[in-house]
């Protein structure tokens, strides 16, 4: 391929990233939207299915549109606005939003706690403990992979329990608490490893956000302690004071 073949190749893919950032920007690809397809893509721009490839791959690195596999590409939503209060729940916010809220169990294990996890749920070393795996989603959106650690004693088939309930507050309402509050809140920041890319649907070396948190009773006893990754390109926190 000669320097001139080259550069035409790179003149064409971005000649096909600019026109559709044009459409997301203009409205003619809403937020949520399905893209046309590869083959259709390429008669319109009438470039190859590679250059198109390349293109969506481009807009994906920079947040502008998701891949889900078996299924096409998605222009990207607005960012979620994700109040940090002394109540946070996901469904409500997301609801909040116009969105319809999701959770899906990935896996619930058993494991013994650590002295830091110990802490958090004022417990003992080693106490049994429940960990469950999941993701939470905004209508089709992927927002957050969290880790959750509670009571084995307290919460006995917890992990049963959320992959029907698919909600940490229809969980705690399961065992007859009705309202909780957040009782820390620690945020940083973090590259997605292999395992959350995948579920976030994210480009590898994408970052997230990162909430370690623990939710206590209305007496300021612990109930779970967790450790969310959100999509960094997908929300943004807001404090509020109380």
């Amino acid at each position: 391929m000669s320097m001139q073949d080259a550069a035409t190749g790179v003149a064409l893919w971005r000649q096909v990233a600019d026109g559709i950032e044009r459409g997301i920007a203009d409205g003619r690809f809403a937020a949520g939207e399905k893209l046309p397809g590869e083959t259709e893509i390429a008669e319109t721009y009438r470039v190859n299915r590679h250059t198109v490839r390349r293109a969506l791959a481009t807009l994906a690195e920079r947040g502008l549109v998701r891949a889900e596999r078996g299924s096409g590409t998605y222009v990207e939503t607005r960012r979620l606005a994700y109040p940090l209060r002394s109540r946070t729940r996901f469904s409500e916010i997301v609801g909040a939003g116009g969105r319809e809220p999701h959770g899906q169990l990935i896996d619930a294990s058993e494991e013994v706690a650590t002295r830091e996890l110990a802490r958090e749920l004022a417990l003992k070393t080693g106490t049994p403990l429940i960990r469950i795996e999941s993701v939470r989603l905004a209508d089709r959106t992927p927002i957050c992979v969290s880790t959750t650690w509670l009571s084995a004693e307290r919460f006995p088939d917890a992990g049963s329990v959320f992959a029907s309930a698919r909600s940490m507050t229809k969980l705690l309402a399961h065992y007859g608490i009705r309202d909780y509050r957040r009782g820390s809140t620690r945020i940083s920041a973090a590259i997605a490893d292999a395992s959350d890319a995948a579920r976030l649907d994210l480009a590898l070396g994408r970052p997230v956000l990162v909430v370690d948190s623990t939710d206590v009773d209305p007496d300021g006893k612990p109930l779970v302690t967790k450790r969310s990754r959100f999509a960094a390109e997908r929300v943004e926190f807001l404090v509020e004071n109380s």
